[in-house]
C-alpha cells in the first residue's frame, strides 16, 4: 500500500503539522497520565480505522512500558478486567468523542460525569484537547491511506 501523496514531505503538510505537534507536546506535558493518554490514542485511531496511529502508538505505549495483554484488550475494553474506572471512564469520553457524528446525543452527561469523577479540570481539558488531536491525526492519515507497519518509537521525536 502506498500513500496517496507524499503528505509528510510537503511543505504546507509541515506547516500544518508543526501547529499538531505543538498541541501535541502541551498535552504530552500535562498532568493527564501518559498511560491514559496512549490508550486514548490507541482506541480513538482504532474507532477511526488508522492504522498508522494505532502502530505508532501501540509501539509508543509499549516501550513506556504497557503490557501486550492490555494493549491487546483495549479494542475489548469493556469487557476487560485490566483497566482502571478512571481509565474506563477515559476511553468511554474518547470513544463518544470520536463517535459525534455516529451517536446522535454526542457525548453524554452521564460519560462526562465519569470522568469528572476521575480527572481534575486540566486533566480534562487536556483529555478533551487529545481526543480531538488524535482525531485530527487520523483523518489526515486515514484521507492520505498513510501506510502502517514501519514506525519506529522516538520516529517523530
Amino acid at each position: 500500500m502506498d500513500s496517496r501523496l507524499d503528505y509528510y514531505g510537503n511543505a504546507l503538510a509541515t506547516k500544518v503539522m508543526k501547529h499538531l505537534y505543538s498541541a501535541s507536546k502541551a498535552l504530552s506535558d500535562s498532568t493527564l497520565p501518559l498511560t491514559v493518554q496512549h490508550l486514548v490514542e490507541i482506541r480513538a485511531s482504532q474507532i477511526n480505522g488508522c492504522g498508522f496511529c494505532t502502530d505508532m502508538h501501540t509501539k509508543e505505549a509499549a516501550h513506556a512500558g504497557e503490557t501486550s495483554v492490555r494493549l491487546n484488550l483495549i479494542a475489548a475494553w469493556r469487557e476487560a478486567t485490566v483497566f482502571t474506572e478512571a481509565e474506563r471512564a477515559a476511553l468511554e469520553l474518547a470513544e463518544q468523542g470520536t463517535r459525534i457524528a455516529d451517536a446522535a446525543g454526542g457525548v453524554t452527561d452521564d460519560a462526562w460525569a465519569d470522568a469528572a469523577k476521575h480527572y481534575d479540570e486540566d486533566q480534562l481539558v487536556a483529555l478533551i484537547s487529545l481526543i480531538a488531536v488524535i482525531n485530527s491525526y487520523n483523518r489526515i492519515n486515514v484521507i492520505n491511506q498513510q501506510p502502517a507497519g514501519s514506525y519506529q518509537v522516538g520516529q517523530f521525536g
